[in-house]
């Protein structure tokens, strides 16, 4: 049995690229495990600093970290942000280093990451930074920070991308469906906390659609296992990488 195979509880890092991306993708996963004891932590790689058409970079970003703080905390998740800017994450030396750090001082043995292929740079730049830490955290020398014990490659997981399709729009579909009917209205509540968006897409579409969206997609999913809601993930099974379904053993998650 490889290292992780047979987890049952542990740490989960959702590494995103912005504030809310958590919450749209994967958050009713990670409800249904920090409820099952594990240990939460939610990363983004910018602070949101183009996420308003009225605020300055700043205090839009100030705005953000905070409702991120909020929505983290609803599900006894821990908050993380790299500090990168909207528009500029790179698969550089400096932000893996970053991340990197983020990945040693966590220790995840569960990731959930973007969609290596999605409609926006950064949700891409972001799923590169989350599989490129993931592989290489445990290796003793590749940083400072103390290697924590029981450090291994993860099981890595890739989020739908957003509405379900890649960007030529051809549909993608998971291999791994959670049910998360049961904990929808609190994911919902998460969602919400992020009021900054939410407001803007109320004034442009005329209605809450923040929150319509995420169900729309959540109830597409759910009719994948015969749910009312779910959540899709692609996981990640190369070389090193755990082969079982972490998911299905914690939680029940169907192979499809």
């Amino acid at each position: 049995m490889a290292k992780g195979e047979g987890r049952t509880t542990g740490v989960v890092l959702a590494f995103m690229a912005h504030p809310d991306d958590a919450e749209m993708l994967c958050a009713g996963t990670l409800i249904r495990l920090a409820d099952a004891g594990w240990t939460v932590h939610v990363a983004t790689a910018t602070a949101g600093d183009c996420g308003s058409m009225a605020l300055a970079p700043r205090r839009i970003s100030t705005i953000r970290r905070a409702e991120a703080r909020k929505s983290a905390a609803l599900c006894g998740a821990t908050y993380h942000c790299l500090g990168e800017k909207d528009g500029f994450v790179f698969h550089d030396k400096p932000t893996m280093r970053k991340a990197m750090d983020l990945f040693r001082k966590t220790a995840p043995s569960v990731v959930f990451a973007h969609a290596p292929s999605d409609y926006m740079i950064d949700h891409e730049v972001a799923s590169v930074l989350a599989r490129s830490a993931s592989f290489l955290y445990p290796a003793p020398n590749v940083s400072a920070i103390k290697r924590r014990p029981g450090s291994a490659v993860p099981h890595l997981y890739y989020c739908d991308p957003i509405a379900g399709i890649d960007p030529s729009g051809k549909p993608v579909r998971p291999t791994t469906v959670v049910d998360i009917s049961d904990v929808i209205e609190r994911k919902a509540t998460m969602l919400a906390c992020h009021e900054s968006q939410r407001e803007w897409l109320r004034r442009h579409h005329g209605m809450d659609e923040y929150i319509e969206r995420m169900k729309r997609h959540g109830s597409a999913r759910g009719e994948l296992i015969g749910k009312p809601y779910a959540e899709g993930f692609v996981q990640h099974r190369g070389h090193a990488y755990p082969g079982s379904n972490l998911l299905g053993t914690v939680l029940g998650a169907a192979d499809v």
